[in-house]
């Protein structure tokens, strides 16, 4: 059974029927949560709060909380453009210099941001994703802020860190708890930047809380019905979502680590990989539908011949989807795939 959300033209080719929704989530789709992409050239002539994402992921979770009061510009809201090697143009710079808020990933996955950054010398508040996930508890990383103990009220606005963070999966939009803590800090900003607006990120915020929550419960569901479940990932890209539903990832990580690098998996690793998926132990694959290469290809094929379900996710936002109703199509896909 393959069970694949593959894209085309960066459209997805599958959606969740509609009972897979519940309704806070419903209600923030049909509410139209999707960001609005206001163009490099285009000022705030309506005053609204001018918030610049480094991909469509937190462009979406920035128009879901700042709602008709912002406009939002994601720097890469394609599917076919790759994070990790972007290359930042003049029309991105300008962009970035006129934002007042700025969202990015951070741990080296956006760094073409951070060059943006110091070329413009924004004085823009930076809210880095990897902070909220060191908060999480799912980046193991010193955190550079004096007061460790604040929890997620602390104010990552001020102070912008530039690093890579060596051994971490930086993919941390995964990480349902991460997004949440990010996502009230944002609306706490946003009433500082327009505080006539504070009620309307307040309460956005509380609905998005809500989704989330809806959104735990069916990683819940999974836990309960499938705990301890062995996973193959192709890239570590789902792993946060994967540790939340108490998957087991059973990869070799020398195969993962060289497939996101782009490299050659070494014969051994991949003659290890062979036996696992062909062992009868693996409930579901994971592979990213952005990329790929020869490796990929034949654990996907080794995966058909065994009879083990295939799902695919990517790293940015399909369109027409908001943050969470992908990670609706995400979680129902993960738990069809193991039912």
């Amino acid at each position: 059974m393959i069970i694949t959300s593959r894209y085309t033209g960066g459209m997805c080719s599958r959606r969740l029927a509609a009972s897979a929704v519940p309704l806070a989530v419903a209600g923030l789709i049909l509410a139209g949560c999707t960001p609005t992409n206001a163009g490099a050239d285009s000022g705030s002539d309506s005053g609204a709060v001018r918030i610049v994402a480094s991909t469509s992921v937190y462009a979406s979770l920035a128009g879901a909380i700042g709602g008709d009061r912002v406009e939002v510009t994601p720097i890469i809201a394609s599917l076919s453009q790759d994070p990790h090697a972007y290359e930042a143009s003049a029309r991105d710079q300008l962009t970035i210099s006129r934002a007042d808020l700025i969202v990015e990933n951070g741990g080296g996955y956006d760094s073409f941001i951070d060059g943006l950054i110091e070329s413009t010398g924004t004085d823009a508040v930076v809210l880095t994703a990897v902070e909220y996930a060191k908060e999480a508890g799912i980046v193991d990383a010193p955190d550079h802020h004096d007061d460790d103990d604040e929890g997620p009220e602390h104010d990552h606005g001020h102070e912008h860190e530039h690093e890579h963070l060596d051994g971490v999966n930086e993919h941390v939009w995964y990480d349902l708890t991460t997004v949440s803590y990010l996502a009230e800090d944002l609306a706490e900003h946003l009433a500082e930047l327009d505080p006539e607006g504070a009620e309307t990120y307040e309460a956005n915020a509380a609905e998005f809380a809500g989704g989330m929550s809806d959104l735990d419960g069916a990683l819940a569901e999974i836990v309960f019905d499938h705990s301890g479940a062995k996973v193959f990932v192709t890239e570590p890209v789902p792993l946060a979502l994967t540790d939340a539903a108490d998957l087991v990832n059973v990869t070799p990580a020398e195969f993962s680590e060289a497939v996101e690098e782009g490299q050659d998996v070494p014969p051994a690793v991949l003659l290890e990989a062979s036996r696992l998926i062909q062992s009868g132990d693996i409930s579901v694959v994971i592979a990213n539908a952005q990329t790929g290469g020869a490796e990929t290809t034949e654990v996907i094929e080794w995966a058909e011949a065994a009879g083990i379900p295939v799902v695919e996710f990517t790293e940015l936002l399909p369109d027409g989807e908001t943050y969470q109703s992908w990670m609706w199509e995400n979680i129902r896909a993960l738990a069809d795939a193991l039912g």
